[in-house]
């Protein structure tokens, strides 16, 4: 693939059909759970905390300085293995804490050697790539001697190289996109030889693409032959779990959604019928009068989210606008300024539709429908992450939604009701 192809590879949204397995018990001690306790939710107060993990000291402060005490259930069933080095291939729904797996596991088995990268982490968008990061950053808070870099096309490769070859400045942890990481390979600028852990986020979007698997297979060929390999996804289809096997030595497998469905608990969903002129009058409606943090606006295509981000400043709702036709420097930046809550409001395409976590979000509204059912999940569970309540409010304006609508609820197994006349309690949406 050409160096100038690599700039291609991103913003891929396409969705895909999912069929859940049946989970594996996650973690000891399930069976005495309530049946009231949903799988897929937060464990209980009385089941392990994170120092029952024996990670290092070092991590177990910046757990604490975050606010986490329990883990999650995805946590729980991946953590005591993955610390260890066993292959991992983990589907579980948005917002349940997958990134602080892999995360963690990789700083927990890090011994930093100046010039060496230790840990590859693929994902499919800059933004993603980005954001984990600096999940990196904010896990080893406590580790000064480990340095992450992000790599992504549309940044020179020269800039990247002078960071490559440097010992000073070489990353232990390199995250990036599969199709400049592969240029980087491809042109001899970075050495995998040392590389003891390989995971691939999303990785049912990077694997289905054709060209995408080939720039991993590649980077995967340039990293030794014993090694851990990670793979994580919110949706993981019948189709992809044997490609991803293949990259793989006797996975642990886990699967935390075992109903045929999937839901996200704490999220109120409703729709609104009306006719596409009056969409603008009930958005700028709903902005006045729902209490929320932040919201995320999702339209269908990157015009529409111009105009209506425009539209939205000149009616004194300052918000910005992300989508993949802005240029990647700007995009980052705007992306910081939602993030570090500069701004509330957000208009999106489908390029911050998945894996991104911004925690303040509690108000997603489908502006325009998705094409997919699948979609749909990965958006509204930009609401109510990381087991915490959230609002979303889809638009349907034609046939066409009402068909999407309905495909939805069959396919998540969700009854989403009419927006009452007279509005939502904030408190049963809004975390106190």
């Amino acid at each position: 693939m050409s160096a100038e192809g690599e700039e291609e590879l991103l913003d891929y949204s396409d969705s895909e059909e999912i069929n859940v397995q049946p989970a594996q018990q996650a973690a000891a001690g399930e069976e005495g759970k309530e049946e009231t306790d949903k799988k897929g939710s937060y464990v209980g107060i009385h089941t392990t905390g994170f120092r029952d993990f024996l990670l290092k000291p070092e991590l177990l402060r910046a757990i604490a300085d975050c606010g986490f005490e329990h883990p999650s259930e995805v946590q729980q069933a991946c953590i005591p293995q993955s610390i260890l080095g066993n292959d991992v291939l983990c589907q579980a729904k948005s917002g349940l804490g997958k990134t602080a797996v892999f995360v963690l596991s990789t700083l927990q088995q890090l011994d930093p050697t100046p010039g060496e990268i230790s840990t590859v982490v693929i994902c499919h968008t800059r933004e993603l790539a980005y954001q984990i990061k600096n999940e990196y950053a904010r896990f080893s808070k406590y580790m000064p001697e480990v340095k992450t870099e992000v790599f992504y096309g549309g940044v020179n490769i020269k800039q990247d190289a002078e960071k490559l070859k440097n010992k000073d400045t070489c990353p232990h942890i390199v995250v990036g996109t599969p199709g400049r990481l592969n240029a980087l390979v491809r042109d001899k600028l970075i050495r995998l030889n040392n590389v003891k852990n390989f995971v691939i986020d999303e990785c049912d979007q990077v694997l289905e693409q054709v060209d995408m698997r080939r720039d991993v297979q590649e980077v995967f060929r340039a990293t030794p032959f014993q090694k851990q390999v990670m793979m994580f996804s919110a949706t993981l289809s019948q189709e992809i779990r044997p490609i991803c096997k293949k990259f793989m030595k006797n996975p642990l497998e886990i699967y935390v959604d075992d109903e045929k469905k999937l839901t996200l608990h704490g999220l109120q969903q409703y729709y609104i019928n009306l006719p596409e002129e009056k969409k603008n009058l009930k958005l700028a409606e709903l902005l006045d009068s729902l209490e929320f943090n932040q919201v995320i606006i999702f339209v269908k295509s990157t015009k529409r989210a111009t105009a209506l981000n425009k539209l939205l400043c000149d009616s004194n709702f300052p918000s910005i606008v992300v989508h993949s036709g802005i240029p990647q420097e700007e995009r980052i930046a705007r992306y910081k300024l939602f993030k570090e809550y500069n701004k509330r409001i957000c208009v999106s395409t489908d390029v911050f539709g998945r894996g991104i976590d911004i925690e303040r979000i509690n108000l997603a509204i489908n502006y325009d429908l998705p094409s997919e059912a699948d979609q749909y999940l990965h958006r509204v569970g930009r609401a109510g992450r990381f087991g915490t309540k959230g609002l979303s409010v889809s638009f349907v304006s034609n046939e066409q939604d009402q068909e999407i609508l309905n495909k939805i609820q069959e396919r998540f197994d969700v009854k989403i009701q009419e927006f009452p006349a007279e509005g939502v309690d904030p408190s049963t949406y809004m975390n106190t």
